[in-house]
């Protein structure tokens, strides 16, 4: 088989691969919709998502003869554009303000920037290289986001945590396009493809470890350490009340203290003059 049919089978493949993975939030924003809330959610790897594709597009145009980049990359940034749109449209307004200012900064200004820079600062080959860099850089950031799944699974000794099916799916897609970009020779293509492959390998071996351990109860997600630390905040503060309540009591006990001795005094006093009464009576 001639070089380039190999090219083009191993990009059809990794396009099947991505768009399946693109596809796999769908159940999660389908509960969003039905529920009308982002229920903690984050918009962050969402805005990653979009920012990687729409630096890929740029690296396939610059590069030139990798149009199967722009064609799965192309539907990457409508899908998580329709995403982020879900995700607005339901999260609390302070989330919201600071969702849109990120897409502004960093999908909005951060790519302009890139392309300004690029066009002005290099020429000829020179843009594809300082262009597949970066394309490197980010994209091994987001390869390594699973790293935060991987410790929850090693400290809790559990795969509750960790969607086999996804792990799967990104881990076939990183030998895809790492075969893609080995038989291109395009080592920006190739290099974080070696960074997913590692971290779905190591999340294979954990699921295989641990897939018989019982699920860890009351555990969260990192995405979720925010509402565990609000409920926190919140048990300090109810204890806080607590405590304030009760020394409010202890105060007044103490105020009705000597009120109560007052009173007994006054008794004393009282059977006191009266027993003198009597005695004085009796002589």
């Amino acid at each position: 088989m001639h070089q380039s049919h190999i090219v083009f089978l191993f990009g059809i493949l990794g396009n099947i691969a991505s768009f399946v993975c693109f596809l796999a939030p769908l159940p999660t924003f389908y509960r969003v919709c039905k529920k009308k809330s982002t229920e903690g959610f984050q918009a962050i790897p969402y805005i990653a998502a979009l920012f990687s594709a729409m630096l890929w597009i740029f690296y396939a145009y610059v590069k030139t003869g990798a149009i199967l980049l722009i064609t799965i990359n192309a539907f990457g940034c409508m899908i998580e554009t329709i995403y982020l749109a879900i995700f607005i449209t339901y999260c609390p307004k302070k989330i919201r303000m600071s969702t849109l200012r990120m897409i502004i900064l960093v999908n909005i200004g951060g790519c302009c920037a890139i392309v300004l820079l690029i066009h002005l600062l290099a020429k000829g080959d020179g843009r594809v290289k300082i262009l597949g860099w970066i394309c490197v850089v980010f994209s091994t950031s987001v390869f390594a986001a699973p790293l935060s799944i991987i410790r929850v699974v090693i400290r809790t000794k559990s795969v509750e945590f960790l969607p086999f099916p996804l792990s799967l799916l990104l881990t076939i897609s990183a030998v895809m396009w790492l075969l893609y970009g080995v038989t291109l020779k395009d080592i920006y293509v190739t290099l974080p493809n070696i960074v997913g492959l590692t971290f779905g390998t190591i999340q294979m071996i954990l699921y295989a470890l641990y897939r018989k351990n019982k699920p860890v109860k009351d555990q969260k997600l990192p995405e979720h350490e925010g509402d565990n630390k609000n409920e926190e905040k919140q048990e300090e503060m109810n204890s806080y009340n607590r405590d304030i309540e009760i020394g409010d009591k202890k105060q007044e006990n103490q105020e009705e203290k000597p009120n109560i001795v007052q009173d007994q005094t006054e008794l004393n006093n009282n059977k006191t003059n009266n027993i003198g009464e009597r005695v004085n009576c009796e002589v």
